[in-house]
């Protein structure tokens, strides 16, 4: 059983860090069915006000709990303890549970659309697949918006996925689902994917240590119909330990993936794992705290309150952690927010959807699915050469500081509707309601967080990190974050800074 607080007080299953759970559940303290079943007890009881999870899949998770159990006892017999690594995976018996945009065997896919057809998957896709061998018990499928096209999670197949600390509020998207079931503790932390700040959104607007790896290090997160190549997944989670956990997962070593790594003795770990090194000091930073972005002449927005203050909290940990932060100006190019928009919709334009069924899409998927429709090759191809000019310039300018520091979101957690011109307070969108306004949805999303897919494009790591609550304290009011991003190969000093700040 868990171990007691200081208090007395047992500490309940989903109060424990992930670290914490995966020891217990390694040393066996706890059942994986023990575990699983008091998960699956929080979302029956909690998922019909939040939103969380479109389908969940308890008897086979049971089931799956069951099997790990029984390695539990095989490896018990062996000759090595079973609390160390030996024939135990890294995450054995830790549930968790997958966006609705990735494929599960046996379980229907919906993508967040009825305008497709709902089908059992047939096998396991790559990230799936990756952390199932690491030993993770799924517990279903978390909500998204359409295709994840958006910084919010409703679409018409689900209700939507609401804020657990606030729930007339948004909690971000694409991977809001699995934002709100982690900050809600249905799930001890969860994977989400990241091609324009579909992890950072979230985890900021849910309290959330957010972690969006460099490009090509979680090679389980890559899509092949992402042109731009902005899309990775990456951990959400309650601290950075157990972001590090996650990408022990993800990630054999971080020091396998990036020369640049290996390199920078201030970015170096010593070979060991990220949970082993995430409690080590980093060194003392450069930190260049900026307000610029690439949105700002296509939408002009303004920074809310809540979001510079959150900034200045950061600020003033950093600066007391011993790291010097500074002014940075940073030039963006124009032409960017056509660029992006046009690779960030070219898979929705290619997506199999029977013509019949394309009145059945939401505003925004089906004036964008047009768009990229109508767009010719070499306008697509165009857009790639800018943001690839667009990564050297801006990688270029970042390299004068350490790490680029800014408010992870604009505003604070919208309502749940605000982003598509209408409030929303039921279930799910009827076909009929949907309001009309894809341009103002994608404008107001822009406006949100502008300081999101520009990350994407230059294929830099970055995380959010939640350092301000609009009540004053941890847990009370709305959270808010700021977001840290580093150089190629710079994850592991990312959740370091993280760690350090006390997160």
């Amino acid at each position: 059983m868990p171990p007691e607080q200081a208090s007395g007080r047992q500490t309940e299953i989903h109060e424990l860090s992930a670290v914490r759970l995966r020891n217990a559940l390694r040393a066996g303290d706890l059942s994986a069915r023990e575990a699983t079943a008091h998960f699956l007890g929080r979302i029956e009881q909690q998922n019909p006000l939040l939103g969380a999870f479109v389908t969940v899949t308890g008897e086979r998770a049971l089931a799956d709990a069951a099997a790990a159990d029984a390695l539990y006892v095989r490896a018990k017999k062996g000759t090595f303890d079973a609390g160390t690594s030996g024939a135990l995976p890294l995450l054995h018996g830790v549930p968790l549970a997958f966006k609705d945009l990735t494929d599960v065997a046996g379980v229907v896919t919906t993508h967040g659309s009825t305008a497709l057809d709902h089908k059992p998957a047939p096998a396991d896709g790559a990230l799936p697949a990756a952390l199932k061998a690491a030993g993770v018990i799924s517990l279903g499928k978390t909500q998204v918006p359409e295709f994840g096209l958006t910084a919010y999670s409703e679409n018409r197949v689900a209700p939507p996925s609401r804020n657990p600390y606030s729930p007339a509020r948004s909690s971000g998207g694409s991977s809001g689902g699995s934002a709100a079931a982690v900050a809600a503790g249905l799930l001890p932390f969860a994977p989400g994917t990241d091609g324009g700040g579909s992890i950072r959104i979230p985890a900021a607007a849910c309290g959330l240590v957010g972690l969006k790896p460099g490009r090509g290090v979680v090679a389980a997160g890559e899509s092949s119909g992402d042109p731009a190549r902005l899309v990775v997944a990456g951990p959400l989670a309650r601290s950075a330990e157990d972001a590090a956990l996650m990408m022990d997962a993800l990630v054999p070593s971080p020091e396998t993936h990036s020369p640049a790594t290996r390199s920078q003795g201030a970015h170096s770990n010593g070979g060991a794992g990220f949970l082993d090194a995430v409690t080590r000091e980093p060194p003392q930073l450069r930190i260049g705290v900026t307000l610029d972005s690439p949105w700002a002449a296509a939408f002009p927005f303004q920074t809310e309150p809540e979001a510079l203050a959150a900034l200045k909290t950061g600020t003033d940990l950093l600066e007391h952690a011993g790291h010097v932060v500074t002014e940075a100006a940073v030039r963006y190019d124009n032409r960017y927010p056509d660029a992006f928009t046009t690779a960030w919709t070219a898979g929705v334009g290619s997506a199999r959807i029977s013509p019949h069924r394309e009145a059945l899409l939401t505003p925004l998927t089906r004036t964008f699915r047009r768009r990229a429709q109508q767009r010719s090759t070499a306008k697509l191809n165009e857009a790639l050469a800018f943001l690839r000019q667009f990564e050297h310039d801006t990688v270029t300018q970042y390299a004068n500081w350490d790490l680029m520091l800014m408010p992870s979101l604009a505003q604070t957690p919208r309502p749940v509707g605000w982003f598509t011109g209408a409030a929303h307070g039921g279930a799910a969108w009827p076909a009929t309601e949907w309001p009309n306004d894809a341009d103002g949805d994608y404008r107001r999303q822009c406006e949100f967080a502008p300081w999101s897919s520009m990350v994407n494009v230059c294929g830099l790591p970055a995380i959010s990190i939640p350092v301000y609550w609009t009540g004053g304290a941890p847990g009370m009011g709305l959270p808010m974050g700021i977001q840290l991003v580093g150089p190629a190969g710079s994850e592991l000093l990312l959740l370091q800074v993280a760690a350090q700040l006390g997160f």
